[in-house]
């Protein structure tokens, strides 16, 4: 169970957690029962939306903002984040109550495929609690580290959080990572303790854990079973008491934030946004903030879960916006839109995202270069933390240089490539940027600065023009039973980690913190913290040079010359794997039969040059 809680760079430095002033605002309060049925005689003249009622276009004038809760679910993965929403969208009439409820807002094949959530998504429950109709604004998050930029973006639509946690499994790596997430951005945070219905639950050990980590009192804490539907409706009525309505301007001009976006063959990019000042409807000229192009708004609605157009949306509500923009470039992830000649202070936006793990990606055949092209256009458009850089390479072509927030991001980046655009492409090991403090005059003024970010080894500067290299490094957090910390610990001294701190969160488990380079981690070190292996040696280049010439040994058909496949650092050839050449077959004759004439492609050069990861420039 590994977090990365913080990035930078370093030779021979120390991270330190960065320090906050933020501040948490938990608010109790009492338990009541929910009240359906017949408004009182005072609500008589106004209209109680129920969700599975509505056919007709919305009127949201009818929420007005202190009847709004805008909320996220964060949690570790598989803690029952997603199977909770479902109850909630179940209680509030949302969708029908079925067998076949599982997973409903993970819309994504992948996401079906692999069990996880990748993309957070958004739905607006329609809820009557005593009298009241409630609109509450669900954004559902993924749980993985490498999806952690998809959670920031929902926090700032949302003024507070669910903080699920398994009675079972406990506070691990990721909910700490998200709890600080929700923390920094001063929201309210409700802790939900799911799956009480299993038989090694344990919600009162869960309950200190939580107490004791982030310092919030138990008796604060909802016991669920989300997959029973068990005090589900206690989380409803906790969200409506402890989680505060925005702080917008319904008067003010148009302010509205961009924080997701997807693009449609029919309609173009739709945009989801957050509306923090002022109204927007159909036919209204809004402005882009950051392009600064004008256009006109098409349609406006909310996400019910699916697309349900409405009238109007208004300050304090989150819902999506289509206007017309046909090419992806235009939607930018953290832009404001406001209404044509009425400027406004743009909001802040969003942080940009660090890429920890490069991959170069290429069409199988280079006559899809451009339909590649156009689908990595859509696809980061709705994943805007990889970022593109062109590439080519003397074997595969023209290609791109595509940044990941981690191992896992890449894989699940290169199947929707596949199933989602039916493409076809070739991804090559990933690797992590390094950075070079140069000494040579003439390269400083080549790049036109001291210090130089490296994501391609290829471009690796020579040693003796370089005053030092830096690599990332992370701060991880291990949560583990106290029986593995001996050999954790040894797994980690073997990866370079320097130890930062240690707790112990409860009798059996324990809270460890490393500050590992990224290079030590970034592949298998999940897979070797699971099998608790130790006796790592520190240089790996020989063992990972010589697997690599293998695999490529048998990926490159026979020519009719001799390849050679060498991996070398700097001048120095550390492995080596050779394509025999095709040979005349001098009994052709005698058999009746004749040589191989149909060959494959010949390549450029006899020996091929591939870049081995992390080993100071190393290629093969």
């Amino acid at each position: 169970m590994l977090t990365l809680m913080g990035r930078g760079w370093g030779c021979a430095r120390a991270l330190a957690p960065r320090a906050t002033g933020a501040s948490l605002l938990v608010v109790p309060g009492p338990r009541s029962a929910l009240t359906f049925g017949a408004a009182p005689e005072s609500w008589a003249t106004d209209r109680l939306y129920s969700s599975a009622d509505l056919k007709e276009k919305l009127d949201m004038s009818r929420f007005p903002v202190e009847n709004i809760r805008n909320f996220s679910i964060i949690a570790h993965v598989d803690h029952g984040k997603s199977t909770l929403a479902d109850r909630l969208l179940e209680l509030t009439g949302t969708i029908d109550k079925t067998k076949n409820n599982k997973q409903v807002l993970d819309k994504l094949q992948v996401e079906r495929e692999r069990g996880i959530t990748v993309k957070a998504q958004t739905a607006s429950l329609f809820h009557n609690c005593e009298g009241r109709q409630y609109l509450l604004n669900l954004i559902d998050t993924p749980g993985h580290v490498d999806f952690s930029y998809e959670v920031s973006r929902s926090l700032s639509a949302c003024q507070g959080v669910l903080l699920v946690v398994d009675a079972n499994e406990g506070i691990q790596a990721q909910t700490v990572a998200n709890f600080f997430l929700a923390f920094e951005a001063q929201l309210s945070v409700i802790p939900v303790i799911n799956k009480i219905d299993l038989k090694n639950a344990d919600p009162e050990r869960v309950e200190n854990q939580i107490e004791k980590v982030f310092d919030i009192p138990s008796d604060e804490c909802i016991k669920i079973s989300a997959k029973l539907g068990t005090n589900v409706e206690s989380v409803l009525q906790a969200i409506i008491e402890r989680i505060p309505p925005p702080k917008v301007h319904r008067k003010n001009p148009l302010r509205a934030l961009v924080f997701d976006s997807t693009f449609d063959h029919y309609r173009g990019v739709i945009t989801n946004v957050a509306l923090f000042d002022g109204v927007v409807s159909k036919g209204d000229k809004i402005v882009s903030a950051h392009t600064q192009k004008i256009y006109e708004v098409n349609e406006v609605g909310v996400l019910n879960p699916n697309e349900r157009p409405t009238h109007k949306l208004y300050a304090g509500q989150v819902g999506y916006l289509i206007a017309g923009m046909k090419d992806v470039t235009e939607a930018q992830i953290g832009d404001t839109l406001h209404l044509h000649k009425q400027p406004v202070e743009p909001l802040p936006g969003f942080k940009s995202a660090k890429p920890m793990v490069f991959a170069g990606i290429y069409p199988v055949d280079q006559s899809e270069y451009n339909n590649l092209k156009s689908a990595i256009e859509k696809l980061t458009l709705n994943d805007s933390s990889v970022t593109v850089h062109r590439d080519s390479s003397l074997a595969l072509g023209a290609g791109w240089r595509l940044g990941f927030l981690g191992l896992l991001h890449m894989e699940v980046f290169n199947q929707r490539l596949e199933q989602e655009y039916n493409a076809s492409v070739i991804l090559t090991t990933p690797t992590v940027p390094y950075k070079a403090v140069l000494s040579s005059s003439k390269l400083i003024k080549e790049y036109r600065e001291k210090e130089i970010t490296i994501i391609n080894p290829a471009q690796f500067p020579d040693k003796s023009k370089v005053t030092e290299y830096l690599e990332p490094v992370v701060l991880g957090t291990i949560i583990t039973p106290d029986e593995y910390t001996g050999k954790i610990m040894m797994l980690c001294q073997a990866r370079r980690a320097v130890q930062k701190n240690m707790m112990f969160i409860d009798q059996n488990r324990v809270m460890l913190k490393y500050l590992f380079p990224l290079n030590e981690i970034v592949v298998d070190f999940y897979d070797s913290l699971k099998s608790l292996s130790s006796g790592y040696a520190r240089d790996k280049a020989h063992s990972i040079g010589k697997a690599m010439c293998e695999r490529l040994k048998d990926c490159l058909p026979r020519q009719l010359f001799e390849i050679a496949i060498q991996a070398s650092i700097g001048s120095k050839i550390i492995a080596r794997e050779t394509v025999k050449a095709y040979r005349k077959n001098v009994l052709a004759k005698c058999l009746k039969s004749t040589s191989d004439t149909a060959l494959p492609v010949c390549y450029h050069s006899a020996v091929k040059k591939l870049f081995l990861p992390g080993l100071g420039g190393s290629h093969l």
